[in-house]
């Protein structure tokens, strides 16, 4: 199960206020994993929460595949680089062993010890690493002798047991890496009692800097990684930080900001998708749309909010949601029936849930250039039985597609299907789209009211799931 923890902090002097956020997981017991009763979200916000809850854990379970995926195309050279320059700090000598005894205080009413308590015990090692790294560096430079390391994020703060009064949990850090402003300390706690052996009860990553007198980051020195295990850990450092990298740029994206559409690389993938996915399910789930038109039960919908349009056209089809969501998975298939699309290839299939693909869409006046967009395609089954399919879309960059003189390169910030299941094989469709620049000249008559092709693409739409719906049933379960 997961639960999210609201806790806001505010500086009574500058009355600055910010929301950390944190997210927790069922222990497993000894006797195996524990079975919970379903969470029934009620609530409109509570629903939002359930859903994205879902993706978050899509992100936990692939983050190890991204991890060996960058250390397989890591290069051994920057490693080689380090054990060859003269100032780096032997990683061996910022090495920190220290011993805690869980007493009563230090434990909950089932004598298991305090989460928060064993993160402040690890933050406490991993600190004094990151100080040692600092010392070392300062004994023999003469440099950053009044500084001191700050604590920046963690990752991967991962219990794997628990630990109870009277144990006692070794703590043990060193620094993996060293950057240009900051440093990565792993640390690892272990819980014994009487001659038990040691049981692996944690493990986190956490990045440090070392801030000057005007609270800006210095510049540290290299790490000299130890053999073996230190190589790995050393090369494990600089995927973990590319990972956050990309996953702050990612999140930070806004629509004011061009380019809207972010970088695409595998590592990157699950947080492009997680964003993707949800960036839609935030848009599908608002409940301030007005109702612009309707004509033969496909309806017209627009939400302008924060000097930003978006639109919804939704429709209803006699036939199961998944076989719609097959044949609208597929954007190549788009073309039988969206005027707009007039050319669709494949660029990049990922795996089976994230496709990219290059689409042609006709110009809107008769003397302009046609367009071209690079898309990311995420799909998404259900979760639960309450839950729609997706189809989210949103533009990415490939090096290998660059903007050319032919085409003006179109950008969609958040688009996609919401494909809901109704009663008696009945479905209702749902398309979003936030209408960015590239976007919004196909679709501004139909919003003004002056045309009503919105009706026409989706009775295509329409007649196109029934047509094919034939071809689907032919198949055998296993492909669908």
């Amino acid at each position: 199960m997961e639960v999210g923890i609201l806790v806001s902090c505010e500086d009574l002097f500058s009355n600055r206020q910010w929301p950390p956020f944190a997210t927790f997981v069922a222990r497993r017991t000894e006797a195996g994993k524990l079975q919970l009763k379903q969470v029934i979200p009620h609530m409109q916000a509570e629903q939002m929460e359930y859903s994205l809850a879902a993706e978050r854990r899509r992100m936990r379970l692939i983050h190890a595949e991204i991890i060996n995926d960058l250390l397989s195309s890591c290069s051994c050279q920057i490693v080689s680089e380090c054990l060859d320059y003269q100032e780096a700090v032997p990683a061996e000598r910022t090495r920190v062993e220290s011993v805690e005894l869980v007493l009563p205080p230090h434990a909950n009413h089932q004598v298991s010890t305090f989460g928060g308590q064993i993160m402040a015990w690890m933050e406490n090692v991993a600190s004094i690493s990151a100080r040692l790294h600092n010392s070392l560096y300062a004994f023999s430079s003469s440099r950053l002798c009044n500084a001191h390391p700050t604590l920046q994020s963690i990752d991967m703060f991962h219990f794997r047991g628990p630990s109870h009064i009277g144990d006692r949990l070794v703590l043990k850090s060193v620094v993996n890496n060293a950057f240009k402003k900051s440093m990565e300390v792993g640390v690892c706690a272990e819980a014994y009692q009487g001659g038990e052996p040691l049981r692996h009860i944690n493990t986190a990553f956490m990045t440090f800097e070392v801030l000057d007198n005007d609270r800006k980051p210095c510049t540290l020195p290299r790490i000299r990684p130890e053999p073996v295990d230190g190589k790995r850990r050393f090369q494990e450092a600089i995927a973990r930080k590319k990972i956050r990298l990309d996953r702050k740029y990612i999140i930070s994206c806004k629509q004011s900001e061009v380019p809207l559409s972010v970088p695409w690389d595998p590592s990157n993938q699950m947080y492009l998708s997680y964003n993707n996915v949800s960036a839609l399910k935030m848009l599908a789930a608002r409940n301030n749309w007005v109702l612009t038109s309707e004509k033969n039960k496909v309806s017209l919908y627009t939400l302008e909010e924060n000097q930003m349009l978006c639109f919804k056209v939704e429709t209803h089809v006699a036939m199961a949601a998944e076989w719609v969501f097959l044949l609208l998975s597929d954007l190549r298939r788009r073309k039988a029936w969206d005027h707009h699309y007039q050319e669709c290839e494949v660029i990049t299939d990922s795996d089976e849930e994230d496709t990219i693909y290059r689409i042609v869409t006709p110009s809107v006046t008769n003397r302009g250039k046609v367009k071209d967009f690079i898309l990311l395609a995420s799909r998404r089954r259900p979760c639960d039985s309450g839950d729609p399919y997706l189809i989210a879309l949103r533009s990415v960059t490939l090096p290998a597609y660059p903007p050319t003189e032919d085409y003006n390169r179109g950008e969609v910030l958040c688009a996609g299907f919401s494909i809901w299941e109704e009663e008696n094989s009945f479905t209702k469709i749902s398309y979003y789209n936030q209408a960015t620049p590239g976007v919004l000249p196909y679709i501004s008559t139909d919003i003004a009211g002056l045309s009503s092709s919105f009706y026409c693409t989706f009775a295509s739409c329409s007649a196109f799931l029934e047509e094919n719906k034939d071809s689907l049933a032919s198949l055998p379960t296993s492909t669908l």
